[in-house]
């Protein structure tokens, strides 16, 4: 235990319910950030979830190269503000194997969460964070991810990590 907030507080909400299957990626084609970035970000514009790709795109990069989001076990989490978005939401996208992502040279990273998040709305970002850390402490839920078949598996998986409550102090 040891936490602050108790298990009654947890929502219904899941990490799935900021994605869906036409926004992950089993197998990624791009072996490096620039053109990992890219195809979740395509995946993003074609979803409906931004409008703009190109500056989308180059944001996220340029957040990679200015301060890298990897964390254990091997996730990277670039993300984006973006203006008059509802909600966070993010593309998923894992790569055949472990790769170096942008300047990290100590940790390989296997799953990526591409983020677009509201510019105006800190707590649901910080919401879908903890929801992903979550993930990350969960070994074999996080083994169960890099092994699933498929897109539709992968949702089924992210149902299972449920978000905390935000509650205002």
């Amino acid at each position: 235990m040891g936490g602050s907030e108790p298990i009654a507080a947890e929502s219904a909400l899941t990490l799935a319910e900021y994605t869906s299957p036409g926004l992950i990626v089993p197998s990624l084609r791009g072996l490096d950030a620039p053109s990992i970035i890219q195809e979740l970000s395509a995946l993003l514009q074609r979803e409906g979830r931004i409008a703009d790709l190109l500056p989308f795109y180059q944001a996220a990069l340029n957040r990679e190269y200015l301060c890298t989001t990897v964390t254990e076990p091997g996730f990277a989490l670039p993300h984006v503000l973006v203006k008059g978005l509802d909600k966070p939401c993010f593309a998923l996208g894992r790569t055949p194997r472990p790769i170096a992502w942008v300047r990290e040279t100590f940790m390989r990273v296997r799953l990526i969460f591409l983020l677009g998040v509201p510019e105006t709305d800190a707590r649901a970002y910080i919401t879908l964070i903890r929801g992903i850390a979550r993930l990350s402490k969960d070994i074999q839920l996080v083994d169960h991810v890099l092994k699933a078949k498929d897109s539709f598996e992968l949702i089924e998986l992210l149902r299972q990590v449920k978000l905390p409550v935000n509650r205002i102090a």
